[in-house]
């Protein structure tokens, strides 16, 4: 696999490696090893050390003195911080864009729910997860605040590894998903600003158990 010149090779290469991540081919405590990777992508080692630090910097990898790069470990404590802080950031969010959206950016955040039912009718559960975030995306174009975003983005690989983990071992989960978007963008929609941390915090509480069971058979079935 090779990569034309983009102006920014490095978060290319960091996104592919990311998806792999993100999908359990490179598995925790796994080594990505540079040569191999600027043959296959057939990159130079700068690009590929620059973007294993904005993986480092997204909480996908460690990268340990005298043993490179490994794919970083889940743990239960990984899991229960991480929810912890991204269910806060999307109250925030959810808040931001009930009290601010206006006509014109309703229709995009229906749309963008349409699409989201129809990949989990078609079972295709990476772009029904895509999907989801994207939809997070336009949330904070509606909120407008920046440092929001930035902290979203960055969290985001970490969190979409969990997502994608638990919808693996648990498929009906998109349905719940499902549900929980359709509430919050009724919320939203309603500017009922007093029940999104609800909505928000019940469907954390349940993907932290979902996420962490799904963690528990995994390394199950690795011991």
């Amino acid at each position: 696999m090779s990569f034309a010149a983009p102006e920014s090779l490095a978060e290319q290469i960091a996104k592919h490696l990311a998806q792999r991540i993100i999908a359990g081919e490179l598995q925790s405590g796994e080594r990505i090893q540079e040569a191999r990777v600027v043959n296959e992508l057939d990159v130079s080692r700068g690009s590929v050390r620059e973007a294993l630090l904005i993986l480092e910097q997204r909480y996908l990898i460690n990268i340990l003195p005298r043993r490179g790069a490994v794919v970083a470990h889940l743990t239960e404590k990984h899991v229960t911080d991480l929810y912890a802080l991204y269910v806060n950031l999307l109250t925030m969010v959810g808040a931001e864009v009930a009290q601010r959206w206006r006509d014109e950016d309703l229709e995009p955040l229906y749309r963008l729910w349409k699409q989201m039912q129809r990949y989990a009718a078609e079972g295709d559960q990476a772009l029904f997860i895509d999907s989801g975030f994207t939809v997070m995306h336009e949330g904070l174009r509606i909120s407008g605040n920046d440092y929001l975003r930035q902290v979203l983005e960055d969290l985001q690989p970490a969190v979409q590894r969990t997502y994608a983990l638990a919808v693996r071992r648990y498929p009906a989960e998109i349905q719940h998903a499902l549900q929980f978007f359709a509430d919050l963008l009724l919320a939203v929609q309603q500017r009922n600003t007093a029940v999104i941390p609800s909505v928000v915090q019940t469907y954390g509480h349940h993907q932290t158990g979902i996420v962490l069971a799904a963690l528990a058979e995994e390394t199950a079935e690795c011991a």
